[in-house]
């Protein structure tokens, strides 16, 4: 067997997210397994570096899957391009050790995302960004930032749905950028837990409009109490933005 890594990007405004679902055949995991399937006449299953929720983006997503296919790896590329649908592409395909598995031997992730800090939206960009109208405090958002760095219990910043066994996690750095109306938020990490990136997104607006202050993080993370924090950020402005491996 052979074991193929595939680096993908993808629009992520259709779909319900990442993980194959019963109901649907709109995720992202079964557009690209349907592909390789019919490629290989049998039914092929791809591991993802990490589920992507719906509305999320991907940059770098990772995944891999194992075929007998004695096609090359430029053939196989090519035949993805050619039948995935266009808001879906794979940027980069290889041909990996047979131990080499996509989520257990990632070290770190980095998220990014996107707002749209203008007083109005922008038509063009309204599906890859999040539109905050008023005027975001970009110092007290950073100074926020440094409270998360480290390891940390960040059960006050998950979803009710998150089933990880741990909610320790690092977050190993957290850069804000602006760029004209565009303020873009990168976290990096070693793991996430569910809906984490987008309630720490949530809480750095809170902060940015000045209904919280930025070392009210601190309370949050003692109390381990998501009640405590700030609403889960809109998923059209989150991007996977690559994931890390060992060289």
């Amino acid at each position: 067997m052979r074991n193929i890594k595939i680096t993908l990007k993808y629009d992520g405004s259709k779909y319900r997210g990442w993980q194959r679902l019963k109901d649907t055949d709109m995720t992202i995991q079964s557009k690209v397994e349907s592909v390789i399937s019919k490629m290989e006449n049998e039914e092929i299953e791809i591991v993802g570096s990490g589920r992507t929720d719906a509305g999320v983006h991907a940059i770098a997503q990772v995944a891999n899957f194992k075929i007998n296919s004695k096609k090359s790896i430029s053939q196989i590329h090519e035949y993805l391009y050619a039948y995935l649908p266009q808001d879906i592409v794979v940027t980069n395909i290889e041909e990996v050790e047979p131990r080499f598995h996509s989520r257990y031997n990632a070290i770190s992730k980095t998220y990014m995302y996107k707002i749209n800090n203008n007083k109005m939206h922008d038509p063009f960009s309204r599906k890859y960004a999040t539109h905050i109208p008023n005027k975001l405090n970009v110092d007290n958002m950073k100074k926020a930032c440094e409270y998360l760095i480290g390891e940390h219990d960040f059960s006050g910043f998950k979803s009710s749905k998150s089933k990880n066994k741990s909610n320790i996690k690092t977050i190993n750095h957290i850069n804000i950028s602006e760029n004209k109306d565009f303020i873009n938020i990168k976290i990096n990490g070693n793991g996430f837990l569910h809906n984490m990136v987008r309630i720490i997104v949530g809480t750095l607006i809170e902060i940015g409009s000045n209904k919280m202050q930025p070392e009210y993080i601190n309370q949050i993370l003692e109390s381990k109490d998501r009640s405590l924090a700030g609403p889960t950020a809109y998923s059209q402005g989150l991007y996977l933005h690559s994931v890390e491996y060992k060289k």
